[in-house]
């Protein structure tokens, strides 16, 4: 359940509750006794991603360049195989 943040638009009281995502957006004032005085408010999530993790876009970085393998023309794929060819 969400933590949410209420303020007493009668009196200014503030107030955190515990609430489903279903609750409403105001309530009775429980210092005050202003019906519907408490207003949701707009509060910053305690939910942040820190680091080098699954949400970065690889996209904005260019592809790292594949090194280019030496060319033996005998079919040998690194030009190391060691076949009498490869010389």
């Amino acid at each position: 359940m969400p933590l949410y943040e209420y303020l007493c638009e009668a009196c200014g009281q503030p107030e955190e509750k515990l609430e489903s995502l279903s609750a409403p957006d105001t309530h009775v004032c429980p210092a005050c006794g202003a019906a519907e005085g408490m207003k949701r408010q707009v509060s910053v999530s305690a939910f942040t991603l820190a680091g080098g993790g699954w949400y970065k876009s690889s996209a904005s970085e260019p592809p790292a360049a594949a090194p280019e393998a030496p060319k033996s023309g005998h079919g040998c794929a690194a030009g190391g195989c060691g076949c009498p060819l490869a010389g």
